[in-house]
């Protein structure tokens, strides 16, 4: 980890917040805050635990760690397309999940990427599938306006234990994964104590199910006929 990881990592554990704004749009509430620390400022998403609305699939109270659950397992698999994401006790309206706030045009999103960025968006697929996540939205993947770098956003329902995957990224449907994305699949006993904050056992267990499952088949599963398998809205 480099100096300015560390930086921005401890900023966000130890800096003092300044609320900036509320995102309007979604159903839980999410604010824009600075966070001040040694002399400088980050901007960052909060997320606190009381504004989450409760959902009938969901265990209440649970999508911040899920979201950190995201960032972790982004690293493990060597993708680092999370923002940092850490939770803090502190925050201005209780606990919650604070990450690193990324700049980016809105108006460029997964419906209008180009084709050579959509090639880009394996990884992310591969995530979706292991993070069973159950709503990849089109605008929760985007390029860092400065470097082009991928970021993918808003984990709050995956892991569930229960085939909910809703994505618009079925482009890669039946196609063989890359094995050097594989590769971190083949390593996962040391998930269990990564994730037992964040998740339950059982989650976890099912978590390492589907990338055994993954191992197994070696290619991105073809769309489900039997359920919904896009979210609503899609972006």
């Amino acid at each position: 980890m480099n100096n300015e990881n560390i930086k921005i990592q401890t900023a966000f554990q130890c800096g003092d917040y300044e609320l900036k704004g509320q995102f309007m749009l979604g159903s839980n509430y999410t604010f824009l805050v600075d966070l001040h620390h040694e002399g400088e400022t980050y901007q960052a998403v909060y997320k606190p635990t009381r504004g989450e609305q409760p959902l009938w699939d969901f265990p209440d109270n649970t999508l911040a760690q899920r979201e950190v659950a995201a960032y972790l397992l982004s690293e493990q698999l060597g993708f680092h397309f999370v923002p940092f994401t850490t939770l803090r006790e502190d925050g201005p309206h209780g606990s919650g999940s604070l990450q690193q706030y990324i700049q980016y045009d809105v108006e460029y999103h997964y419906f209008n990427f180009t084709e050579e960025d959509k090639e880009l968006l394996k990884p992310v697929m591969l995530f979706d599938i292991l993070a069973n996540n159950a709503d990849r939205k089109g605008s929760h993947v985007f390029f860092e306006d400065e470097t082009h770098k991928l970021y993918a956003i808003d984990h709050g329902i995956c892991f569930h234990e229960e085939n909910k995957l809703r994505t618009v990224i079925w482009d890669f449907a039946a196609q063989a994964i890359p094995d050097e994305l594989l590769a971190p699949l083949s390593q996962t006993d040391s998930w269990p104590d990564i994730f037992e904050l964040y998740l339950s056992p059982s989650e976890i267990t099912a978590l390492q199910r589907r990338a055994q499952r993954l191992l197994n088949s070696r290619t991105f599963p073809r769309t489900p006929r039997d359920r919904r398998a896009f979210p609503y809205p899609p972006i």
